[in-house]
């Protein structure tokens, strides 16, 4: 019996085999050094290799403009303009990240590569379910960026909190997963692969007589992707876990987390169940209008800098799923708008957030930003404009984020959910709008040193202001080449 490799194109593999390296080299040197490593060394060598993603993602861009989509590995994986795109925002939210990092620990007295090797390890497994084609690889890459999340969250030994934090997000990452591998099972009964390919040509030539059992391994694959997304109901791990984590990670949970989240997701119900849209459009809607609801409410009652953020993500997740929703190529244009424009946001937000609480990275009460204008005025205005992005006010990215995925809800045929989404957002605007106003309060509290801001905050804070307001003045640009990136397939 002779076995049949298949073809491999290592166009398409060499972002993983970048990242995977850079772990690689990482993990050795942290290993076999007489001396641990320092900060500076180990970013270095983190953002060379995330510059690299990003080189790649051009190249491959231009390759696909050439010659077309690029499918390697039987079918498994595809490099397509859709990938591509939410792999170039991988690229950038990965040397955000890093750059954050690399100032938590010189102030927590952190050294060696380990932090620096699980966060490019996870980038690896966001990529990867960006190009996943198939049902087996999604799960690989879900658990590379899964695993790699579970020892992030928990870093921080010296904080009983990320230990309480990595337990509820690994036992529900646990279950999530094997979970989704039920319904991977049952998908393939249903259509007899798991290709996302093969499905939709058995889907678009056959008619189900007795789809339960598709319709069962569908509702258990979602489940996994809206625990990840942050969409409720599965996301009450969320305000948890964003308190608990180091502050850099928190940033990175809602930018590359949700770019191989919600790419995967597009992927299966646009490519693989785009025939089927009458079937999971009424459950997406439920999802959306239920998630932008929750995080709205919630976070008007927060008192804490990163749990509030936390249902702001949670609402965010919400117009992300009315961009799913609509399963047109304006919509997937919309979806990977919001994506590619929130990471650099929150991260830029987060950073702030990691620096106002100072050493220990305890400090996340709402009270210790009171008065921030008169300790540190470009970081108060800076939080300012990232919060009122968040928010959605115009000449913002956030803004033209919004606006792209109401528009392809409205055009979808769901006016309702777009008017019920903007007016859970304006229930929101209070938690932002009252945040705000404590930074330039008088402050009538014990501390008005001055904010001291490391080189690194300096340069990811002042980067995601610039982003969010040179892009939500003129979006065409960033527009025009999110609106190319289009799909392998979609009916």
């Amino acid at each position: 019996m002779t076995l049949h490799a298949p073809s491999i194109s290592y166009l398409a593999l060499t972002p993983f085999i970048l990242l995977m390296g850079a772990a690689l080299v990482l993990l050795v040197v942290t290993a076999l050094s007489h001396r641990r490593p320092s900060p500076a060394l180990t970013t270095a060598i983190g953002l060379a290799t995330a510059l690299g993603v990003l080189v790649y993602t051009v190249v491959g861009w231009i390759h696909v403009d050439q010659h077309g989509p690029l499918v390697t590995a039987a079918g498994a994986i595809v490099m397509d303009r859709f990938g591509l795109a939410l792999g170039a925002g991988v690229a950038v939210s990965l040397m955000m990240a890093l750059t954050n990092a690399h100032d938590w620990q010189v102030r927590e007295g952190i050294v060696g590569g380990e932090y620096q090797m699980l966060t490019i390890l996870a980038a690896a497994g966001s990529f990867l379910m960006t190009q996943a084609n198939d049902l087996v690889v999604v799960f690989v890459g879900l658990e590379t960026l899964s695993i790699a999340l579970y020892c992030l969250i928990a870093f921080n030994r010296r904080r009983p909190k990320s230990a309480e934090a990595a337990m509820k997000y690994f036992l529900l990452g646990s279950f999530a997963a094997a979970i989704f591998i039920y319904g991977v099972a049952l998908t393939y009964g249903a259509t007899g692969s798991t290709n996302l390919t093969a499905i939709a040509y058995f889907l678009g030539t056959n008619h189900l007589l007795h789809p339960g059992l598709l319709l069962a391994g569908g509702s258990l694959m979602l489940i996994i992707f809206c625990l990840k997304g942050s969409a409720a109901p599965f996301h009450f791990w969320v305000p948890d876990v964003y308190e608990g984590a180091p502050t850099p990670l928190t940033g990175m949970h809602s930018s590359l987390v949700w770019a191989g989240s919600f790419g995967a997701l597009v992927r299966i119900v646009t490519s693989a169940l785009g025939s089927e849209t009458s079937t999971w459009r009424p459950i997406f809607f439920a999802l959306a209008v239920m998630t932008v609801a929750t995080g709205a409410l919630f976070s008007v009652l927060q008192t804490n800098a990163k749990r509030l953020l936390a249902y702001s993500a949670v609402t965010q997740s919400g117009f992300v799923l009315l961009g799913i929703w609509a399963a047109t190529p304006a919509g997937v244009s919309a979806v990977v708008f919001y994506v590619v424009t929130y990471g650099p946001i929150v991260l830029s937000t987060f950073s702030i957030v990691g620096v106002v609480a100072g050493a220990g990275d305890s400090a996340h009460a709402l009270s210790e930003y009171r008065g921030l204008v008169r300790r540190s005025p470009w970081v108060a205005v800076s939080l300012t404009i990232l919060l009122l992005s968040q928010l959605g006010l115009p000449f913002t990215t956030g803004f033209d984020a919004k606006f792209a995925v109401l528009a392809a809800t409205v055009d979808a045929g769901n006016t309702l959910g777009a008017v019920v989404a903007m007016t859970f957002a304006v229930v929101a605007a209070y938690a932002y709008l009252r945040w705000i106003t404590s930074l330039f309060a008088a402050d009538d509290g014990p501390t008005t040193t001055p904010l001291v801001v490391p080189w690194g905050s300096r340069v990811v804070i002042v980067f995601g202001v610039l982003y969010t307001v040179v892009v939500g003045i003129d979006p065409g640009l960033l527009s025009a080449f999110t609106s190319h990136a289009t799909l392998l397939f979609q009916p």
